[in-house]
């Protein structure tokens, strides 16, 4: 429908602690897809709950015009149910069922409405989301996390909802499964509104909106023009910065020569009055008024500073911190055309499982080469990866690699102490370099002051990921090797938008299993690998 919004007015909600997340929140969006941006740990998921009626404002008002439809990110769902019964249909098709096999009790024509073609539509939905291959009387419990999402999509678009809220809907999706996703939201006409943290999707929508401070801005356009947007916002405020800042320097020196003129204007008088020969009571009139203009021209300037001052601090308030990595890391140079990993026909089994079936895999890793390894959700990327890093031996095949340390990020994150404090960890990994060498490496990785000393198990997962970047990519001796196991999983856009530039600074060999096909274009690979049951292929780079 195409009068399809949401409206929220004047919301407000606060956590069990009293602690703010929403003040006097108020915007509507309508028709399109709108696509929901902001750090993480800001109440994106929060604002969707609060639009679904799972949460109630303390204060102010949600309105939703027509049928909503709500795929949150954890799906609340148990393993014995049915794939019909997520999809809300298995009531229907029993009536359809007892209705054709002869029984037309009254209830059955009640349930069933006017979906006499659910099944039809249940099957093109699911052959739309790369679900064909589902039986209706599957259980949950053996299907995988993506294939899950996928449904829940489905179930949602079951219900042709007329608005439609979608929570990081492309998590633990594959390529195939993401490009079959963005189709389907590509054919939806009413009002969508999703958080994203993942770019291709954002650059399908038709406008976005930034949760920031506690506001909410529209941008018209798809992500990338957002950026744009946002970058001509952070020039025009460095430059109003700056004049603010010329400003008050200018008043605060004027303030200051006034006041020196003031000063020998009172020292000149008292020795002219002193050397006229005046009456004391004369002499003391004219000092007073003589103070007494210094003190009115002293308040003037002495305005025009605080005023400048308030300029700057405006200008300052609109200036976006742009928190990007600058680094220089020399030691993880790797000469070209050095191997640093040989592997043979690897094969492993877990289990009763072989990973790799028939004659295994091959993988080379030479020189400064930066490879992603694609392939569909349990195909063995991360096994392969842990095979690389010598955390797992493989069952049959052979293995050679070149000296120099290979280190390997985890989906888990877990390298590092969680008690310790991100300058103990750093210290334990660089222990040879100077303090000032390691706080001021730190400080390059966002880390400044207080954070630097804040326990890694405070930490969020974006500055989780930054500390163990620091620790790993400084230590002594530096890495020649990295594996990064699906580095953007839960990170926001800012937070990637760091590991990017991290990763530009890097000049060892990189190997990346990742789905976020904008972020490996912007890593820069050199090779792509795509990994299939029993198969390693090197394929072309894959289209947006």
């Amino acid at each position: 429908m195409s009068d399809a919004r949401v409206v929220c007015s004047n919301l407000s909600f606060s956590w069990p602690d009293d602690t703010p997340l929403f003040q006097g929140l108020s915007f509507t969006v309508g028709a399109g897809r709108t696509g929901l941006v902001a750090p993480n740990g800001t109440g994106k998921s929060t604002l969707l709950k609060l639009i679904a009626g799972e949460l109630r404002p303390s204060a102010g008002s949600v309105s939703v015009t027509g049928t909503l439809g709500y795929l949150p990110q954890a799906l609340p769902l148990t393993g014995d149910l049915t794939v019909a019964e997520v999809l809300g249909v298995a009531a229907i098709i029993r009536a359809i069922d007892a209705v054709e096999s002869g029984d037309v009790d009254e209830r059955h024509f009640s349930a069933i409405g006017d979906d006499w073609d659910i099944e039809e539509r249940t099957r093109a939905q699911l052959d739309r989301l790369g679900l064909a291959a589902l039986t209706l009387d599957r259980r949950l419990d053996t299907l995988s996390g993506g294939q899950i999402v996928s449904l829940g999509l489905a179930a949602q678009l079951l219900k042709r909802p007329d608005v439609l809220l979608l929570d990081e809907p492309t998590n633990n999706l594959d390529r195939d499964a993401r490009l079959k996703l963005y189709a389907a939201l590509d054919d939806f006409t009413g009002c969508l509104l999703l958080v994203s943290h993942d770019r291709a999707l954002l650059d399908r929508m038709t406008r976005i909106a930034e949760l920031d401070r506690g506001e909410l801005r529209l941008y018209g356009g798809d992500f990338t023009a957002y950026e744009e947007a946002v970058r001509a916002e952070r020039e025009v405020a460095e430059k109003n910065v700056r004049n603010a800042e010329q400003e008050l320097k200018r008043e605060k020196r004027e303030l200051r020569q006034a006041r020196e003129r003031a000063e020998r204007r009172q020292s000149n008088a008292a020795r002219n009055l002193k050397s006229a020969g005046l009456p004391r009571i004369f002499a003391g009139n004219m000092k007073r008024g003589a103070q007494e203009s210094a003190g009115r021209a002293g308040q003037v300037h002495a305005g025009r500073v605080g005023e400048a001052q308030a300029r700057l601090d405006e200008a300052g308030r609109a200036l976006r911190e742009e928190q990007r990595i600058t680094l220089d890391l020399p030691e993880t140079d790797v000469p070209a055309g050095r191997n640093l990993f040989l592997g043979e026909h690897l094969r492993v089994r877990l289990g009763d499982t072989d990973i790799f079936p028939g004659q295994g895999v091959d993988l080379t890793v030479r020189g400064p080469e930066r490879i992603a390894l694609t392939g569909p959700n349990g195909a063995g990327k991360s096994t392969l990866l842990r095979l690389v890093s010598g955390d797992l031996t493989p069952h049959g095949g052979e293995i050679k690699r070149a000296e120099g340390r290979v280190a390997y990020l985890s989906q888990r994150l877990d390298l590092l102490d969680p008690d310790r404090t991100v300058a103990e960890n750093f210290t334990a990994y660089a222990p040879e370099r100077p303090e000032a060498d390691r706080m001021n490496l730190l400080a390059r990785f966002l880390f400044r002051g207080p954070r630097a000393h804040l326990p890694v198990r405070a930490l969020s997962g974006g500055e989780r990921l930054r500390a163990t970047l620091a620790c790993v990519l400084c230590a002594d001796p530096a890495p020649h090797l990295l594996l990064l196991d699906e580095p953007t999983n839960n990170l926001d856009l800012t937070s990637t938008a760091q590991l990017e530039s991290a990763l530009a600074s890097y000049q060892g060999a990189i190997l990346v299993v990742s789905h976020d096909t904008r972020f490996l274009q912007h890593l820069h690979i050199t090779r792509w690998l795509h990994l299939t049951p029993g198969t390693l292929t090197e394929t072309a780079p894959p289209e947006l």
